[in-house]
């Protein structure tokens, strides 16, 4: 390995983003690897690297959306010609990394529909849903497990997410997840915005106002925006969680951040103080 291909190994790893074995760079394309604590099987990780004009490269992670751009020199220091040929490269490197996850995606849209089918629907008598005394509000279930379809503003199911007994839970490996989301009733002038299915299901069974189940924070902006494309005039409300015990809170911060974004009102839960 080259002492420019060790270099961005090395940028890879300080991300946290380091291959649970050691990874053969296959110049100029696109590399998919498993990330040091991710599941057993699953390829989340990629990286491409150019060994010329410029050494350069990129790297990031499918299931946090992270993604990271590498040089071997530092952008003050370029000549005009070699600033135009990392420009190229970054181009290039971000059109292999559009269509492999494309490709991605596609896969894994072509299993969901597969694993939806085989499916039968969720009963109240699936622990988790018992736990949280809910009920299967357009959720299936396979075997053990509840199986909650995240579709796209069209309807179009992207993924599935699984949810055990004990409240685990997990995505179909490579799928869309961004601006995705679970319906729950119909909008009549206002809807609802949450995380999680519980949460979701909870909110509407109390208020019987149509909600969106947008499976995690990051998620409530792309899912607010396409909405407010969709209705734009329906009231939209996003219910914030409350993550006062980590740093930054990122529940109320991307919630925040999603009201901004579309007009929409926020409704933040209240805890009482013992």
């Amino acid at each position: 390995m080259s002492a420019n291909a060790s270099a961005f190994m090395a940028a890879i790893h300080a991300a946290g983003l380091a291959p649970a074995k050691e990874l053969e760079l296959d110049v100029g394309l696109l590399s998919r690897f498993r990330i040091s604590g991710d599941k057993a099987g699953s390829k989340n990780g990629w990286a491409i690297f150019h060994e010329s004009p410029v050494p350069s490269g990129a790297y990031g992670s499918w299931r946090t959306g992270a993604s990271h751009r590498w040089s071997s020199t530092p952008a003050a220091g370029e000549t005009e010609a070699e600033r135009v040929d990392r420009l190229k490269a970054v181009e290039s490197m971000r059109s292999a990394h559009a269509a492999e996850k494309a490709v991605v995606q596609m896969s894994a849209q072509q299993r969901a529909a597969k694993l939806w089918a085989t499916s039968t629907p969720a009963t109240t008598v699936h622990a988790y849903l018992q736990s949280k005394r809910v009920r299967p509000y357009g959720v299936r279930q396979l075997r053990e497990m509840l199986v909650v379809p995240a579709r796209d503003a069209e309807g179009v199911l992207h993924t599935l997410q699984f949810i055990g007994a004990d409240g685990s839970k997990r995505f179909l490996a490579g799928g869309r997840i961004a601006g995705c989301y679970l319906s729950i009733g119909k909008p009549n002038g206002r809807l609802l915005l949450a995380e999680g299915f519980a949460t979701g299901a909870t909110l509407f069974e109390a208020t019987g106002i149509a909600t969106a189940v947008c499976f995690n924070c990051g998620n409530l902006e792309r899912v607010a925006r396409s909405l407010r494309n969709k209705f734009p005039r329906l009231q939209l409300v996003i219910c914030a969680d409350d993550d006062r015990a980590t740093p930054g809170n990122p529940g109320m911060t991307h919630a925040i951040a999603a009201a901004k974004a579309v007009g929409g009102l926020l409704a933040v839960p209240r805890f009482e103080t013992l």
